[in-house]
């Protein structure tokens, strides 16, 4: 039997094992799907084992993203521009780092039908996801990305990593179309934002967490009349890809999905 496995630290809100799990069922694929919750030191570790074919492939969340990296043999194209990994697979002897996270969110906004052509984008947080969504925002043809990070020499750091970033402080909140919650402000029901959006109306509000399905940040959003949005689509059609690249079989998306998510 094969084994697959989610890493990230935090690693109890993830959902992914419940999604690959029933896809395997569903293909009659010998294989589990777990999650575990590594410390920094583990990686290196970890890695030898993907080698030694123990672990047949892993998802990174977060805070391994970046970090991941050094100990990998190869990276995707995707992987190299963002910085970013999400999938690992061994290929021959190499091991490969992907990053699945830009082709999720570009799938979502499509699925949702939001035209984000001209668009002026805010992104709240400067961690693992935000050089994918940086990447994806650019390639659907953006107006204009700024980002805010409560630390804001990391939000400087991506402006070394992608041209034409405005960068803000902590509490600003500029003219936009589009704001993106990246940050893991709202995995607890207790965070809080501390930005005012009681004056912003008819914006979109995105949220790159699934898991609450709606997150304070969301809350805030609705209660002053804008459209939102959160992770889930994203997760799905990230985790499809992965799915892909390790079995070779396109997975069904379907609503019994969403179902099994919302559970």
């Amino acid at each position: 039997m094969k084994k697959y496995l989610v890493i990230g630290n935090p690693i109890d809100h993830s959902l992914s094992p419940q999604l690959h799990n029933y896809w395997i069922k569903k293909n009659n694929i010998d294989a589990v799907y777990e999650r575990e919750k590594l410390e920094n030191n583990d990686l290196e570790s970890l890695v030898l084992k993907i080698k030694d074919k123990k672990v047949n492939g892993v998802n990174v969340t977060v805070p391994f993203k970046k970090e991941i990296i050094q100990y990998l043999d190869k990276l995707s194209p995707e992987a190299k521009a963002t910085k970013s990994v999400n999938t690992i697979y061994l290929q021959g002897n190499n091991i490969i780092g992907h990053n699945t996270d830009i082709g999720g969110f570009e799938l979502a906004i499509k699925d949702i039908k939001y035209d984000l052509n001209g668009k002026r984008v805010l992104i709240l947080g400067a961690g693992g996801v935000v050089p994918s969504l940086i990447f994806a925002l650019k390639r659907m043809k953006v107006l204009e990305i700024t980002l805010t990070n409560r630390t804001r020499t990391k939000a400087e750091d991506l402006s070394n990593l992608f041209n034409n970033l405005a960068i803000i402080d902590w509490g600003e909140i500029p003219n936009f179309d589009m704001i993106i919650n990246a940050t893991s402000l709202g995995l607890n029901n207790n965070d809080k934002f501390n930005l005012d959006f009681s004056k912003l109306k008819n914006k979109f509000f995105y949220d790159v967490i699934y898991n609450p399905t709606s997150t304070n940040f969301l809350k805030i959003a609705e209660k002053f009349g804008n459209r939102t949005e959160n992770g889930k689509k994203m997760f799905i059609y990230q985790a499809a890809e992965a799915f892909k690249i390790w079995h070779r079989v396109d997975p069904e998306i379907n609503q019994e999905i969403y179902e099994l998510l919302n559970q």
